[in-house]
């Protein structure tokens, strides 16, 4: 039986108290609702201008500058993260609180917009059984109008298994030989570690940034023990048969007529403290300039910073080389040199910091915030800033056009801007003292403007060495995470796995699903069809990627 309502009462004083009570409820709940507009408000301004901050900072070139501010882009994002699930909590507060009175409307959040789920991705129906009869009127005769589909993204937790390999042995009754079949190739001796298996640990190790500690530590507490040194073990011996593969990136590297080079600190352990080693990068990639041959990272370890290091790397090779001023080239560029000199290429970005930390006025304002020393701020190096910008500004417009494209373009806008800041340049310089930074900043471009032009009369030389930095973007964070190479060993085999690594990722490839396609099958492919492996080359065979998948 249904339960009775309660009636009103008839006393017009208990009537009033009624409705103010009431009314005190649905100030409550305007109040609520008030201030958790107040709070969204505040934290959407935020998350604004942390997002500004942080598109900022990945718009800035890759260098020594960048590496240092590479701490405060970690934080601002961990910041943002936070303020994002702040937001969706309030969200979520005020719609309770809305839920509680029917006279007030709830406070939306304008939600960033979501893409839809990938297509590749199974799809599993869940079908909430519909009613039998109608609820309004108990009848039967239901005719089904259509569906509402909600999408729910779920995962799937690694699953560990052991694959039994058995080879049957057999007697013949007639000659009484034992027979059977041959042990199936394995890519690391007494092979116990499947070919995923060794992809997921190389991956997360160089690719990831997971040290072998961090990596054996979660595989205990998902039930499988393994030492660090038993994975360290499996990491040299995976590394020594991908050999063929760094040396096949070696050769198309080297058979470019320009690349990228440039290199970043390393610490390497020694007697009882740490050295300064360093790798070395060298990127092929035509695609600026329309070029059809895939791009690829070659890396190099070397223990110091010795010019004899890049002239070993390239003792061969003769070209156009894109890299900083380092002294270390300087041999490489030389008239007598053999087989050909190299020809230099600056790098504007280089060139465009150097003005840039003189006209850092956001920087100085924040350094002045915090009470320490501020640097003046330089109106000729935020001219000088400007004018670098207008070139820049030129080049993304006709990045990807073909290198006669790229150099008409260049001759018809370019070469007056060049022509213009040469002249300023030098006019500025005859200004200054020689001790001045900004001068130190426009002799770094003047005494190497021939290089700094030569991209006017190339259209396969690109204005800045920012594809080497991307291609190093993978070392500093590592560094975080590892903190140093265990040995000269180890650092040369982070240079292969790097190279590895970096050229699948340049080619659009999923570096962990390549080397697990590639350890399963590297030990029995012929040698002489080794280049069916590159990245370049698997990715094109469709049977590979649907064998991977």
């Amino acid at each position: 039986m249904d339960k009775a309502v309660s009636p009103l009462p008839d006393d017009v004083e208990a009537l009033k108290a009624l409705l103010a009570a009431a009314v005190l409820r649905a100030d409550d709940a305007e109040a609520r609702l008030a201030k958790a507009k107040a709070r969204e408000s505040a934290i959407e301004a935020l998350i604004a201008h942390l997002k500004l901050q942080i598109a900022r900072l990945r718009r800035e070139q890759y260098g020594a500058s960048a590496e240092r501010s590479r701490h405060l882009l970690d934080q601002l994002e961990l910041q943002l993260e936070d303020l994002e699930a702040d937001a969706c909590e309030n969200d979520c507060a005020a719609e309770a609180a809305a839920a509680k009175t029917s006279e007030v409307a709830a406070f939306d959040r304008k939600r960033p917009s979501r893409k839809p789920f990938p297509e590749h991705l199974p799809r599993e129906r869940v079908v909430i059984p519909a009613p039998c009869l109608c609820p309004s009127c108990g009848g039967a005769r239901l005719s089904k109008l259509g569906e509402d589909i909600t999408e729910t993204l779920e995962v799937i937790p690694r699953q560990w298994k052991v694959i039994q390999t058995v080879r049957e042995k057999f007697s013949c009754r007639d000659c009484e030989m034992i027979m059977q079949p041959p042990a199936p190739f394995h890519v690391v001796p007494r092979g116990w570690a499947g070919p995923s298996f060794l992809a997921m640990l190389l991956f997360e190790k160089y690719g990831q940034h997971q040290p072998l500690n961090r990596q054996a530590e979660r595989f205990a507490r998902e039930g499988v023990a393994l030492s660090t040194s038993t994975l360290a073990d499996q990491v040299g011996a995976a590394a020594f048969a991908l050999m063929p593969l760094y040396r096949r990136i070696e050769t198309h590297v080297l058979d470019a007529t320009r690349i990228h080079g440039d290199d970043t600190t390393v610490p390497v352990m020694a007697k009882g403290k740490t050295d300064t080693a360093r790798l070395w990068v060298y990127v092929r990639d035509d695609r600026p300039f329309a070029g059809c041959d895939p791009p690829a990272a070659l890396f190099h370890y070397s223990r110091d910073r010795r010019g004899e290091h890049p002239r070993a790397h390239l003792a061969s090779w003769a070209g156009i080389l894109q890299a900083d001023a380092y002294g270390g080239y300087n041999e490489l560029y030389a008239p007598g040199r053999q087989p050909a000199p190299v020809i230099e290429a600056g790098c504007f970005a280089h060139a465009r910091r150097k003005f840039f930390e003189l006209a850092d006025v956001e920087g100085a304002a924040r350094r002045r915030s915090r009470g320490e020393h501020t640097g003046m701020i330089y109106p000729i190096a935020l001219e000088a800033v400007q004018r670098l910008d207008a070139l820049f500004e030129i080049e993304r417009g006709i990045n990807g056009k073909t290198a006669a494209e790229r150099v008409a373009l260049r001759q018809e806008r370019s070469a007056p801007l060049m022509a213009d800041l040469h002249a300023w340049l030098t006019a500025q310089l005859a200004k200054l003292s020689r001790s001045h930074d900004l001068a130190k900043a426009i002799g770094y471009m003047l005494r190497r403007w021939d290089a700094f032009t030569r991209f006017l009369d190339d259209g396969r030389i690109c204005i800045t060495n920012n594809a080497a930095e991307r291609a190093l973007r993978c070392v500093p964070l590592g560094r975080k995470a590892w903190l140093f190479c265990g040995s000269d060993r180890g650092g040369q085999r982070a240079a292969v796995l790097y190279t590895l690594i970096q050229t699948a990722r340049l080619n659009d490839v999923d570096p962990q699903a390549w080397l697990a396609d590639v350890l399963a099958r590297i030990a029995g492919h012929p040698a002489h069809r080794i280049d069916e492996l590159l990245p370049w080359n698997w990715r094109a065979n469709a049977g590979v990627l649907s064998q991977a998948a």
